[in-house]
């Protein structure tokens, strides 16, 4: 197996690295972690404990995916960008007294095949982000992404629908409800709200 690791970057012995994958200076890949084949896990990168990452999934620099998140095969998560765990967070709890990590309950953000995160973008679990949805630079996720959509904003409000080359799709001339991809022609309906692809 080829895993290829910088010496500055930290893998904890029982994590799961699959084969070709890259970790970057700096980058830490907590216990029990699984990432897939084909990765590449850029500088000062954070994968927590127990988090689920699939084949050809990319990390750019300083992205923070903390548990229990898990991110399908193909996902790009941008620079800087951050999946939250806690929904409630707090130092301390109520008496005052420092939280430790059995005194709250992490939450996922779950983010399907082939999407994309933007650089410095947030995802506040819990959240799901669907099939190679795109969130743009700087938006702030707080509730679910269908497949394909294309949100941006704070909070992140839906303000278009993507294809698989991640270019923005065009509603056909005449056909209400389908769209076209300008990169590959690939046709997508949509029907309440729901973009399928055409196969």
């Amino acid at each position: 197996m080829t895993v290829r690791t910088q010496p500055t970057a930290q893998v904890d012995e029982t994590a799961q690295v699959g084969e070709n994958t890259t970790i970057w200076e700096l980058a830490q890949i907590r216990e029990k972690a699984v990432l897939g084949a084909g990765c590449v896990i850029g500088r000062g990168a954070y994968v927590g404990p127990g988090v689920r990452i699939g084949a050809n999934v990319k990390l750019q620099n300083y992205a923070l995916v903390y548990e229990p998140a898990e991110l399908a095969d193909g996902v790009f998560v941008g620079p800087a960008a951050v999946l939250t765990n806690d929904y409630f967070p707090r130092s301390v709890d109520p008496a005052g007294k420092l939280k430790r990590g059995g005194d709250w309950e992490p939450v996922a953000v779950t983010v399907a095949e082939g999407a994309s995160l933007g650089a410095r973008s947030v995802c506040v679990a819990p959240v799901a982000v669907g099939r190679w949805a795109l969130v743009a630079a700087g938006a702030v996720v707080t509730r679910d992404v269908p497949d394909f959509a294309l949100v941006a904003g704070v909070p992140a409000r839906r303000i278009g629908w993507v294809g698989r080359a991640g270019e923005r799709l065009a509603e056909r001339d005449g056909e209400p409800g389908v769209w076209e991809c300008p990169r590959t022609g690939a046709l997508h309906d949509e029907r309440d709200g729901v973009l399928t692809e055409r196969r």
